[in-house]
């Protein structure tokens, strides 16, 4: 059944949002456990044939999960994320930005503000991301870096994942 499973995303440039909605074939408990535990993360959140690797995770209100996304020669492009709010199993958000190994913020890049909600479905587990910039420009520039594809390959990795 997972093979008819696709991400769906809308942009609305105007409002400087990114809409994604995915159903994953899984429990809610084990898609959000996919999302907020660095090991399950580490083996799904790149798309291939990157791989993330977690420096240190804190998921609670007020810290931070800081990563790289190491590409197959080797590079590296370091990401933060800072978790603003959680309600366990059903939401979080956080403020995300490319940054140096430490974590210390690339302004080079956009940041983007995360929303992620997380229902019971049908077949398992609907997950909505909302995406906020700050202008429309930070949201072309992710589109044109590889967001869609880039996210989209990631849901697949966790939808092989999740059979496990």
């Amino acid at each position: 059944m997972t093979q008819n499973l696709k991400t769906i995303l809308s942009k609305d440039i105007a409002n400087k949002k990114i809409l994604a909605t995915r159903e994953f074939a899984a429990p809610v408990e084990k898609v959000w456990a996919a999302w907020t535990q660095k090991e399950l993360l580490d083996q799904w959140w790149a798309p291939r044939p990157w791989k993330a690797e977690t420096k240190s995770m804190n998921f609670q209100e007020g810290n931070y999960w800081l990563y790289c996304m190491v590409g197959p020669a080797g590079e590296k492009a370091w990401c933060r994320v800072n978790f603003l709010s959680i309600v366990p199993t059903d939401y979080f958000s956080g403020e995300s930005w490319f940054c140096d190994e430490e974590g210390s913020i690339d302004n080079n890049f956009p940041s983007m503000v995360w929303k992620n909600n997380f229902q019971p479905s049908a077949i398992g587990t609907q997950v909505t991301v909302e995406l906020t910039f700050e202008n429309e420009e930070d949201l072309k520039k992710i589109i044109e870096m590889g967001f869609e594809q880039g996210f989209t390959m990631a849901h697949s990795n966790l939808d092989e994942l999740l059979a496990k």
